[in-house]
């Protein structure tokens, strides 16, 4: 359930920083989403079009960009994506590895529709 407090601070994120940048509508918002994030790409789909009802990002298209879960080995140096089902060295079988990507989750870019019609403003919301 934690997915609708995370779906709402997206929301959030997104009308604030297109507000602050001039837009009237937020058009477009892409998300970086780790694999071993813990988040359920499908339940922030669901609760964003509930929660994002009668605001400016109402009907926004939700871009979810995965971010594949990739380690360091520090038995052999293998560095490279692996199987989150599967948290081992592909190359050597050690489990002393080092996380380096998959644990990503934030809003990467806005699109947003400005006062004047402009549809392809981004908006960047350095947020992570």
């Amino acid at each position: 359930m934690h997915e609708l407090a995370i779906t709402q601070s997206i929301l959030d994120i997104a009308v604030k920083t297109a507000k602050d940048n001039g837009g009237v509508k937020v058009k477009e918002i892409r998300i970086k989403m780790g694999e071993y994030s813990g988040v359920v790409p499908s339940l922030i789909q669901e609760y964003f079009d509930l929660v994002s009802r009668d605001t400016l990002a109402e009907k926004a298209l939700l871009i979810i960009d995965r971010v594949p879960l990739t380690v360091r080995c520090l038995s052999c140096g293998f560095e490279g994506a692996i199987d989150r089902m599967k948290i081992r060295c592909p190359i050597c079988g050690g489990t002393d590895i080092k996380l380096l990507t998959g644990r990503e989750f934030y809003v990467d870019s806005l699109e947003v529709e400005e006062l004047d019609g402009d549809k392809g403003s981004q908006a960047d919301p350095g947020v992570e």
